[in-house]
């Protein structure tokens, strides 16, 4: 029986572990990402995927891709992966409204866009599974992270809610909450507890993806102390995180 996904961030991190890791399994992918020569180079190194280029800040663009897909693979998606993500430390003291607007351009909305793209024909055949990668950052407000922060947390809010109404329809949701994985947006980071190589979650993930669990997360300790965070007295938090506001930052390293 064939699977189709669809991928978006499928250039590198992520998104790139995880279309090798589903090419291995058998699904056709299409792989979306602004890096068109990366992109086109991985398709390449894989049995049944469809490069294409698309900024996935751009609804018009996702959902053309979307349609482009369907079409080069034959047929609609059973599984739509919002990987694409963009992390830039941000400061109080010195906050950039640009830094801000692309995360929540591409974390959230490039999200949606997806979503908007292909949930109705999901909806329609009664079957398929959207997952969206947020993180275990977005499970409490962390000082330098905080927009970041703000993004995983909203999109863990809109999947939560909308795997709910959802399931009723035979769709399901999955909410992908990684720590840390070594992957071009984390080298900037010069500490990185329990940190996982990228082929090393692509294969939990899909793993679980094919389970159809409802949330993804790992690595283990990093999610019960993030979860633990949530419960903590306000006080407490700020005094045990004060330090990580002064964490340091590779500033050559980042990504924007």
């Amino acid at each position: 029986m064939t699977k189709r996904c669809i991928i978006t961030g499928a250039s590198s991190g992520i998104g790139e572990a995880l279309a090798r890791e589903l090419a291995s399994r058998g699904w056709e992918l299409a792989l979306l990402a602004r890096r068109g020569d990366m992109l086109a180079k991985l398709a390449g190194e894989l049995p049944r995927a469809v490069a294409i280029e698309c900024d996935v800040r751009d609804a018009a663009a996702v959902h053309a891709a979307v349609r482009r897909g369907e079409a080069e693979l034959g047929g609609p998606f059973d599984l739509a992966i919002a990987n694409a993500g963009v992390g830039v430390p941000s400061f109080a003291f010195e906050f950039n409204l640009s830094d801000a607007e692309q995360m929540v351009r591409v974390n959230i909305l490039g999200m949606m866009y997806l979503f908007d793209a292909v949930i109705p024909s999901m909806i329609e055949r009664k079957s398929g599974r959207f997952a969206g990668v947020a993180s275990l950052a977005g499970h409490r407000g962390l000082p330098s992270s905080s927009v970041y922060s703000a993004t995983k947390s909203a999109m863990q809010s809109f999947l939560e809610a909308s795997r709910i109404e959802l399931k009723p329809l035979g769709v399901g949701v999955t909410i992908i909450n990684p720590g840390f994985v070594a992957t071009p947006m984390t080298e900037k980071n010069r500490k990185m507890p329990f940190l996982w190589q990228a082929p090393r979650a692509a294969k939990y993930i899909a793993s679980r993806l094919e389970a159809g669990n409802d949330v993804i997360e790992f690595p283990l300790p990093m999610s019960l102390l993030t979860r633990g965070l949530r419960f903590l007295p306000r006080a407490l938090f700020d005094r045990m995180t004060v330090v990580y506001a002064k964490r340091k930052i590779d500033r050559s390293k980042l990504k924007r």
